[in-house]
């Protein structure tokens, strides 16, 4: 074999076997995001009427929300406490529903520029009740300088 052929195959080889373990990287910090997102709190009444996610970066908005889902109750759910220079919440609220499920966070892939989480719904046990509820979800995560896309899922979109 031509000794400039044998050296472009082997340089190929080299370049695809980087991206491999590049990708592998990629799958292995998705997982580690996983286990570092923590649910705080899940309720069944955040006063949305539509689906929303928020990316909190700051206690000040943190308390904003906390002070619209504390409206109707006495005494009110207590603010976690955050340390915003090293972490941040997300929160997704899955608007008004019937079907008794609640909105699920995870992280779907993690790039060197962003952060895909996906939301979906749990469904609620047999025996519960059919009531109208607008369920919600609270997580902490580490801080990140990556663009956060929150993917619905299609019933989330629909309702």
């Amino acid at each position: 074999m031509n000794p400039i052929k044998l050296f472009l195959l082997a340089t190929l080889f080299l370049f695809g076997a980087c991206n491999g373990q590049k990708k592998t990287a990629l799958q292995k910090e998705t997982v580690a995001m996983n286990d570092q997102l923590q649910l705080l709190v899940s309720d069944d009444h955040s006063g949305a009427d539509v689906s929303e996610n928020l990316i909190i970066r700051d206690t000040k908005a943190l308390r904003e929300f906390y002070s619209k889902i504390n409206m109707t109750r006495k005494p009110g759910l207590p603010v976690p406490e955050i340390d915003f220079k090293k972490e941040m919440v997300i929160i997704t609220c899955s608007g008004e529903r019937n079907d008794g499920s609640s909105p699920v966070l995870s992280v779907e892939e993690v790039t060197d520029s962003q952060m895909v989480l996906s939301t979906s719904l749990k469904s609620a046990t047999k025996n519960s009740a059919q009531a109208i509820t607008s369920p919600f979800s609270i997580y902490k995560m580490p801080l990140t300088d990556k663009e956060i896309v929150i993917d619905e899922d299609k019933e989330l979109k629909n309702n």
